[in-house]
């Protein structure tokens, strides 16, 4: 439960921050941070990402007791490729190419992505060990300096550089903060081993190819639009996608934090097919989550970007969220829903070839598609990327023998979404405001955890009575 607190908090920090820097900084200059920080994204992505997989799939209680070795092999590598970053930067920023980020925004994504990478590996570390008050502490001192530091520094210099640097301080202070916390005692530089680097690259590298690929298509679209019609656009269309993305994906990972966990113990404790049985579970719980909230985001979308979206990107906003939003939900289905069953075999390689899949189709309709006036086509040919590579994943999976949903609880999520989508259209066509949003979200919660609950859709409803029974037991009890 404190993991599923500290990740909502994070939720409502992450977009108070950045609608405040979108505010602050106006289309251009938002343009250029979002640009900046899609960048430090795929860099992190590509450099740190493996680490970070690493610690959540093998790492956990037991092995930071007995087994120094991985710890230090991941803390090791990190400083290596940290190092080697720092070092790649600076020669390709001395040597006079040019790109459209200036060299002070190049520099500071690269900062930001290692600062990011620090965070994400730490708390990846603390996850793996089910440690739920040190993840709760690094997540609320994080969103604490971020809010202050990253939306202060929009707010005080409107400046992106500033509002980078902001970022990439309450990144590091968090986790700097916690070292003591943090450390394996025991652990040193020299218990670090080759053959353990080379084993977790072996698992990681086909999941960090294929997230690769995925962050790829948005920075493309970004950096065309950039191009194409100039960074205030660039703006417009990033926002858009950010907010979108920022509320699917982190309900995908609050989900992921706690359910893929429970599938590494279940295969650990219980072997294959009771990890395959905990997988389709997962899956199900994951598309009864994500399927209603991405439903649920375009039928409040006219009163939201009333409420919570500055002025200067009003319009855009809800039309360009609205062609994202099939690709926002078929890139949390991969990422949460679809690649544990690769990850649960580590036989991660096929994750790659629906990525590119993805890559192909966005590149073709890119070519097809008429050019709009506005980034409308790029937002399509986005969604198109996203489904496309949906549909191929599931195509490779099914020749693992996966378990899948039950198709009992595939109908009752398009039964529940669909009764919730019915009685909150007409709303739709109200005045948006705040009073509007508000009865629309406590309306579409109420219809859609009633038909959870009646239905036991994906077994929702017996886990919270064992919960609050196991919990009412435990009060009894003198």
């Amino acid at each position: 439960m404190k993991v599923l607190l500290a990740f909502f908090s994070n939720v409502i920090f992450n977009f108070a921050i950045g609608l405040l820097v979108a505010k602050f900084l106006g289309p251009a200059e938002y343009g250029r941070f979002a640009l900046a920080f899609a960048t430090a994204g795929i860099v992190q992505a590509g450099f740190f990402d493996w680490l970070r997989l690493g610690a959540t799939r093998f790492y956990s209680e037991r092995v930071r007791s007995e087994d120094p070795t991985l710890r230090a092999t991941l803390d090791v590598c990190f400083a290596w490729v940290a190092f080697g970053l720092l070092s790649g930067g600076a020669l390709l920023l001395v040597s006079g190419a040019h790109f459209a980020l200036s060299s002070w925004l190049i520099g500071l994504a690269l900062g930001t992505a290692i600062a990011n990478g620090f965070f994400d590996f730490h708390t990846a570390l603390v996850r793996a060990r089910f440690h739920d008050k040190l993840y709760t502490r690094l997540i609320i001192v994080k969103n604490i300096l971020a809010f202050f530091l990253t939306g202060g520094s929009a707010f005080w210099f409107h400046s992106a550089r500033m509002a980078l640097i902001g970022g990439i301080i309450s990144m590091l202070g968090s986790v700097i903060a916690a070292r003591a916390a943090l450390r394996d005692p025991g652990t040193f530089p020299h218990h670090a081993r080759r053959a353990v680097a080379k084993a977790i690259l072996r698992y990681s590298l086909p999941i960090v190819a294929a997230n690769l690929l995925y962050v790829a298509i948005p920075l493309a679209n970004r950096s065309i639009i950039a191009v194409l019609y100039g960074f205030s656009e660039t703006g417009q269309y990033s926002l858009a996608y950010d907010i979108g993305n920022k509320a699917v994906q982190a309900l995908g990972s609050t989900l992921d934090v706690v359910l893929f966990q429970i599938a590494v113990a279940a295969h650990e404790r219980d072997g294959v097919l009771q990890a395959k049985a905990q997988i389709a579970r997962n899956m199900a719980i994951v598309i009864a989550v994500v399927l209603p909230a991405c439903t649920g985001l375009w039928l409040i979308l006219p009163s939201l970007e009333q409420v919570i979206v500055p002025a200067a990107y009003r319009g855009p906003f809800g039309n360009l969220l609205t062609l994202m939003m099939g690709g926002l939900f078929s890139s949390a289905i991969i990422q949460y829903g679809l690649n544990p069953i690769f990850q649960i075999a580590k036989r991660t390689f096929p994750v790659i070839g629906a990525a590119a899949v993805g890559c192909v189709v966005d590149v073709i309709l890119l070519l097809v598609l008429p050019r709009t006036a506005d980034a409308s086509s790029l937002a399509v040919a986005q969604t198109g990327a996203f489904v496309a590579a949906l549909v191929a994943l599931i195509v490779v999976a099914s020749f693992s023998k996966p378990q899948w949903p039950s198709l009992r609880d595939l109908a009752a999520i398009m039964f529940a979404t669909g009764a919730m989508t019915a009685a909150l259209l007409p709303l739709r066509e109200h005045d948006p405001g705040f009073l509007t949003l508000l009865e629309q979200v406590i309306s579409g919660a109420v219809i859609y955890s009633c038909l959870v609950a009646v239905f036991d859709i994906a077994g929702l409803r017996t886990v919270l009575y064992e919960k609050l029974r196991t919990r009412f037991s435990k009060l009894q009890t003198p």
